[in-house]
């Protein structure tokens, strides 16, 4: 059958998917926004990235973007269908930036699928975690309610949506909940297995770390404080002073994924290390900005403990990869990272805002690795029986999308 899949980051989450049902003989296409330069594993054609949106309301100013974006995806779908005839059997498109708004008005016979990965709410959510820099009230749960509208849209529209985790499925209303399957996108627990040859050479010096040495790990796309990196940074003093020998990898990029930027620093980054700079011995922490993967990989192989946190949002590719790789991981203890970690068994959890609790913790996993070496086992294990992508979550993938043009 024919698959179309829509996504301004395309491959995205559908990286393995795609290329998986083409090799099961479906012929399959991706519609894309024109700036999107990632390597593609299947035919795509792009559509135009709509200009920004003059409003002066913060209300609506996100769904009139996702709006603009929804009307050029469906000006180049009407393209495909009055050109080339192309009609899709199903499409499967991101809802989070509005693609898949107008698809039905120009093939209300596809099936339409939404990967659903969060719908925001006003309470126990992102909004309303981290009082350091969030104002709670009237105000901010209107502003957070307003950009659920396109999310709300695009389900209602759906005829089933995906959502990787039970955390982020609950995010949306019991009536739309129920047209969601839960699938991860799946881990590459083979490409992820414990190599104990492996080596980590931090870029730009000779300094390489191997499976043994005493090395720190933390990883997120950017440093941010929704990715607890102020909290890490506060706990770091701490920790070098007890572990003389410790080095401290630091994997992310300057700017922000989520959230707002600070108003009075010139980035996150720079913020929190300000902060605490005078009290680390700068030459055991290295901060690696973006990574090559096979690099990332070596790097969680060398780890001695890896530390990760989250507000209660989207959970983090990195975590699984960090327990698919074996790591010892000591994560915040929020919703999302509960589902996959049970303290004491795959991991230790520690509360997100608890700075002393995290130092003594991210000390312990450093000075007596032996203690952490059966969660690390049982971290892996997790991974390859719950989440592994060849044997568990590519196979229910496929099955989620070719089931599609099998429900009425």
């Amino acid at each position: 059958m024919k698959i179309l899949f829509v996504h301004q980051n395309f491959p995205g989450q559908f990286v393995h998917l795609a290329p998986a049902l083409a090799a099961r003989g479906h012929d399959i296409l991706a519609l894309t926004v024109e700036t999107n330069q990632r390597p593609s594993p299947v035919k795509v054609v792009k559509y135009r990235k709509p200009a920004p949106v003059e409003m002066s309301s913060r209300l609506t100013r996100l769904y009139a973007d996702c709006a603009a974006r929804g009307a050029k995806v469906a000006l180049a779908a009407r393209q495909l269908r009055d050109k080339h005839g192309y009609v899709p059997d199903v499409i499967f498109g991101h809802s989070g930036w509005g693609e898949t708004l107008f698809l039905r008005e120009v093939w209300p016979e596809a099936k339409l699928l939404v990967y659903a990965e969060l719908m925001y709410r006003t309470t126990g959510m992102d909004t309303d975690f981290d009082a350091e820099f969030q104002r709670p009230g009237l105000e901010t749960r209107i502003s957070t309610t307003a950009r659920s509208a396109h999310l709300i849209q695009s389900m209602v529209q759906a005829d089933a949506g995906l959502a990787p985790t039970e955390f982020q499925a609950e995010t949306f209303p019991p009536e739309l909940r129920a047209k969601l399957t839960i699938c991860h996108d799946g881990v590459d627990c083979a490409r992820l297995a414990p190599n104990p040859q492996a080596r980590f050479t931090v870029p730009g010096t000779t300094l390489t770390f191997r499976p043994g040495d005493e090395v720190l790990t933390f990883v997120n796309r950017s440093l941010e404080p929704y990715r607890g990196y102020h909290s890490f940074m506060r706990a770091l003093p701490e920790v070098l002073a007890a572990r003389p020998e410790a080095h401290v990898l630091i994997v992310g990029e300057e700017g922000q994924s989520y959230g707002a930027p600070p108003k009075d620093a010139k980035s996150w980054k720079q913020k929190f290390l300000d902060e605490v700079r005078d009290r680390l011995d700068m030459s055991r922490v290295h901060f690696l900005g973006r990574i090559p993967y096979g690099d990332y990989v070596d790097m969680l192989h060398v780890s001695r403990t890896h530390a990760y946190l989250t507000y209660p949002f989207v959970l983090s590719w990195s975590l699984m990869e960090s327990m698919a790789a074996g790591c010892a991981i000591v994560a915040s203890d929020t919703a999302p990272v509960r589902e996959v970690i049970t303290d004491g068994q795959t991991g230790r959890l520690v509360d997100f805002f608890d700075i002393p609790g995290w130092s003594r913790a991210l000390i312990e996993g450093l000075a007596t690795p032996q203690t952490f070496a059966p969660m690390r086992e049982a971290a892996r294990a997790h991974m390859c029986e719950r989440y592994d992508l060849r044997t568990h979550c590519l196979p229910r993938l496929i099955a989620f999308v070719e089931g599609a043009i099998a429900t009425p």
